[in-house]
């Protein structure tokens, strides 16, 4: 197990050696220090705005299900771990937003976004929603979503608008440690006891129906497969197929766990609506 094992982390952190840090976090600095934040001219600002609230809506949904694992993850080292991708994709959540904001004219800050739209107007993949499940589904979930996020952040990263390119690249570092948190875990898992294989088995199986909705608007299926095929080989687990799934989430379409979700995140500011923090 500890070869392919080793296979695998060195070769999915190839490229990042020079962000090398135990811990996970946002960090310090601002990603937008500098950068011009005004709308190229030629930018189809709707198209941007949209594009902005959709990856910000599924790192803040994400988010939302990695806190749920606070106080219930199997070990402290891991609770304090998901906590804190869950604020990576947090930070990633309001520098979206408030783009988001920026780009439609509606001068909207991060909290009209998260806090005051109903379920049906976000915009998530469905695969962010999902309830928590046990630890191995959240492993593959994590697994898959960094992946794909991660593969979709590195384009970005060349975008002509350039905030959201300064916000994808810095996100980018964040999501190469989480998809390497995941690998990590889905190796011992899959290759360690009947039980703990078992189990990636099955969470496999609970998310292959929702793979297909990760490739319809991003050309990157290829890196994510390639990627998700390097892992589950080192594990002794089957790479799930999927279909192509089309609207889904993105076109507000989504499961029945949503609108709770939503409904719990949103309590507090539904309440006290004219609140400051």
């Amino acid at each position: 197990m500890e070869q392919g094992a080793d296979h695998v982390y060195l070769t999915l952190a190839e490229g990042h050696e020079d962000d090398a840090r135990w811990a996970y976090g946002t960090g310090f600095e601002d990603p937008l220090h500098g950068v011009d934040t005004t709308v190229p001219e030629g930018l189809d600002t709707a198209v941007l705005a949209a594009d902005c609230v959709a990856l910000a809506d599924d790192a803040l949904v994400q988010a939302q299900r990695l806190a749920e694992w606070l106080t219930r993850a199997p070990e402290l080292e891991e609770e304090v771990a998901l906590a804190n991708i869950g604020l990576d994709l947090l930070g990633q959540a309001r520098l979206l937003y408030s783009r988001a904001g920026q780009a439609d004219g509606t001068g909207r800050g991060e909290d009209a976004y998260a806090y005051f739209r109903d379920a049906a107007d976000f915009r998530n993949v469905r695969l962010a929603e999902l309830p928590r499940g046990d630890f191995a589904f959240t492993v593959v979930r994590l697994l898959v979503l960094a992946t794909w996020r991660l593969a979709h952040f590195e384009r970005l990263a060349a975008h002509p608008d350039p905030v959201l390119a300064a916000i994808t690249a810095k996100g980018a570092k964040e999501l190469a440690y989480h998809r390497q948190y995941a690998a990590e875990w889905a190796v011992r898992l899959g290759d360690g006891t009947d039980e703990s294989h078992r189990r990636m088995r099955r969470a496999l199986e609970q998310v292959a129906p929702y793979l297909g909705e990760l490739f319809t608007a991003y050309d990157v299926r290829d890196d994510v497969v390639g990627v998700l095929r390097q892992v589950t080989e080192a594990a002794g687990l089957p790479l799930p197929g999927y279909r192509p799934l089309s609207g889904a989430g993105r076109a507000g379409d989504h499961t029945e766990h949503l609108a709770p979700l939503i409904a719990e995140l949103q309590s507090v500011a539904r309440a006290h609506p004219e609140a400051t923090w």
